[in-house]
């Protein structure tokens, strides 16, 4: 706003200019000083508003960072300010709390444990079959692909690598044909925390971080893979490395890899559901008999009998040997093992004794998993946010997101890879460990700066993991399952070399924000996004990969073309707009559908309008609706209109709202004020 005529060729300070007009006058006579001071007293409360609206015109408004991280107020009592019973309740009060949060935390482990064993009844035998189509294997477009969609599907990178090395180690895959398929299962793994950032979307500033948080390990992934793939088919580089290694040094067998997570969440899951995982590998090896098997296991405990027995046999030609061959009339009979299995215990789970379909139980489960998933995230997030309060809170972040004293900065970020290497090596995987670590983030406990080098540590860890697994593995695939898990780690390795030490080449935070800050705004932007790049794009591609590759460069490559072109304009608009016609300095020239998000959101909005009708509903079916929308609140009930005001305004800065609502009062009270003080002043 801009400020009035009159108050240009004021004095900025109004005191200095109420002392020299009151130096100028003479002294009033002693009865006339009670209305001299009542004059006085006039005159400074006309002076004020101007003074402060002035003020508040001038000054601009502050801008704040989204990506600051919160202050976490203590509002409580201080503890000097308790008692000795307050000080024991206090205490009691955060031992609590601190169990609850433990007990929380386990549930939401075993969530993300039978949450993987829903998706593998519902999708395992699909995913199976994805392998066992060896002629398409051989293309690495193809098994990226389908590495991406099995590791979707089963929400287990650990199953689909199991697969391959069984597949690679029966000679039905290569290691070469196998690689790629690791590095789609590095990616398909990164989508158990991405859906995780999705319970946090009724907060936006807590969704940014969130779900920026949870995308900088999908970013991580496909940018490794859009270098190191073409690399990959172009020099076999890590094939030929990790020939060398397995080759260099004499492995031998060791014990199983150690369960230390596994230990603990066993006993819980085990209660829930059990399933035979070797179904998946029968039907990647073509065995036509396990496709009518059930999944889920039945007797835990059986008893395998190996015995001699006459049976009877067509002809003398199918006896074992001669020797052991008679005929008895008609009958050839001859002595041969038989092997005779014998359930001796079933399992103990809910579904042991339920006749349903494999896919209808992990419906079922995968439906309790959310909730207890969405309920656990919640949960958590407030106790947390109840903990990380005042002083603990500042210790906690400052350990975790201060880096070293110059010139030892630049260690910060290894030390927190190797912190997160160990902590995935304990919890045994990754997706946990993101999981666990995306709620942190979301209230302001990490940065992103700091999740990134943690993030790029999980993925270490869990290949430590599997390479300790592989050395567990029998002395036929030993050095198959210890090449495929060394390049795994390798790939990681290749990839934390590109897109960490140069701080220039950190373009994973950039995206991720980008992306942190589009789904905030458009919080059904991050459902498209996990749709369109886990799903659409990996069918799309696999779709046009067995038609064949005519049709797949067909398609390609002017979509490719495409995109570099648009990336390359973009380029130019941010860093040099004068070289390009005027027309092409922004995206206006296009539709607006085209190059804004508006315009679906519209109709998103429109589509989704039975949840911001006004109903007489109660309570409880406002807040399901709520959840369904993805907001803290709607207009589906009347106790919150009072709200919608609030959630329209929050991006807009408290000083302007304050400008805007008193611009027209302001205004009339500066430009009196300052004509009242001129014409005192010329009256002496």
């Amino acid at each position: 706003m801009a400020p009035w005529p009159e108050s240009e060729n004021a004095q900025s300070d109004p005191n200095k200019y109420i002392e020299g007009v009151a130096d100028q006058q003479p002294a009033p006579p002693a009865k006339d000083k009670d209305k001299s001071d009542s004059n006085a007293a006039v005159t400074k409360i006309e002076l004020l508003p101007s003074y402060s609206t002035v003020a508040l015109i001038e000054e601009p408004a502050e801008v704040n960072d989204p990506w600051n991280l919160p202050e976490l107020q203590d509002t409580g009592i201080k503890w000097s300010d308790r008692d000795t019973k307050g000080k024991i309740f206090c205490v009691l009060q955060g031992i609590g709390k601190f169990l609850m949060l433990l007990g929380f935390l386990y549930l939401f482990v075993c969530s993300l444990d039978v949450l993987s064993s829903a998706f593998q009844l519902v999708g395992g035998k699909v995913a199976g079959q994805f392998f066992s189509n060896n002629s398409i294997m051989s293309n690495p477009l193809t098994g990226l692909v389908i590495g991406v969609l099995v590791t979707v599907l089963v929400q287990s990178s650990s199953t689909s690598t199991s697969v391959v090395v069984s597949m690679v180690s029966s000679s039905l895959l290569t290691v070469q044909a196998a690689i790629p398929i690791i590095m789609g299962a590095n990616i398909g793994t990164s989508i158990t925390n991405t859906i995780v950032a999705l319970m946090q979307a009724g907060d936006r500033s807590e969704f940014r971080r969130a779900f920026a948080g949870a995308t900088v390990h999908d970013f991580f992934n496909w940018l490794s893979v859009l270098v190191l793939l073409p690399l990959e088919v172009v020099s076999h580089y890590l094939e030929n490395l990790t020939s060398v290694v397995v080759e260099s040094f004499h492995f031998q067998n060791g014990e199983d890899a150690p369960a230390l997570l596994k230990v603990i969440t066993d006993p819980f899951t085990k209660l829930i559901v059990q399933l035979d995982k070797k179904i998946i590998n029968q039907i990647a090896m073509n065995d036509e008999s396990a496709i009518n098997k059930s999944m889920i296991k039945i007797w835990c405990q059986t008893l395998t009998n190996v015995t001699e027995m006459n049976i009877t046999v067509p002809s003398p030609v199918n006896c074992t040997s001669p020797s052991l061959c008679w005929t008895d009339g008609v009958d050839t009979w001859t002595l041969k093992n038989v092997t005779h299995k014998e359930n001796i215990a079933k399992c103990q789970h809910i579904f042991v004794n339920f006749n349903l379909p494999d896919t209808a139980v992990g419906s079922i489960l995968l439906i309790i998993s959310l909730m207890v998933l969405c309920g656990c995230l919640i949960m958590i997030v407030k106790l947390l946010g109840s903990v990380l309060k005042g002083q603990v809170a500042v210790v906690i972040k400052k350990t975790i997101n201060t880096d070293f004293p110059y010139p030892f900065s630049w260690l910060t970020g290894y030390l927190a890879i190797l912190v997160g290497a160990g902590m995935t090596f304990i919890v045994q995987s990754s997706s946990v460990f993101t999981s666990a670590m995306t709620p942190l983030i979301g209230i302001g406990v990490i940065s992103i700066d700091r999740a990134y080098p943690l993030t790029l540590g999980a993925n270490i860890g869990t290949t430590t993991t599997a390479i300790l697994a592989a050395l567990a593995s029998p002395g036929n695939t030993l050095k198959s399952s210890l090449q495929i898990a060394l390049c795994h780690f390798f790939f990681n390795v290749s990839g934390i070399l590109l897109w960490y030490p140069i701080p220039f080449t950190r373009l994973p935070i950039r995206l991720a924000k980008w992306l942190g800050n589009t789904s905030a705004k458009y919080r059904w932007f991050a459902i498209v996004y996990i749709v369109f790049f886990f799903f659409l794009i990996p069918l799309m591609v696999f779709g046009l990969t067995l038609v064949g590759w005519p049709v797949l460069l067909g398609v390609g490559v002017p979509v490719i073309l495409v995109l570099l072109l648009v990336l390359c304009l973009r380029l130019l608009q941010l860093r040099c707009p004068r070289i390009l016609p005027k027309k092409l300095q922004n995206w206006n020239f296009l539709p607006l559908w085209m190059h804004s998000l508006k315009p679906w959101d519209h109709l998103i909005t429109l589509l989704t309008g039975c949840c911001q009708q006004r109903c007489c509903c109660c309570r409880v079916c406002c807040r399901l609706c709520c959840l369904l929308c993805g907001c803290k609140c709607c207009r589906c009930s009347k106790c919150c209109e009072d709200l919608e005001e609030g959630h329209e305004s929050q991006d807009i800065p408290i000083k302007a709202s304050q400008d805007t609502a008193t611009s027209k009062e302001a205004q009339g009270e500066t430009k009196l004020s300052i004509d009242t003080l001129v014409t005192k002043s010329t009256a002496f």
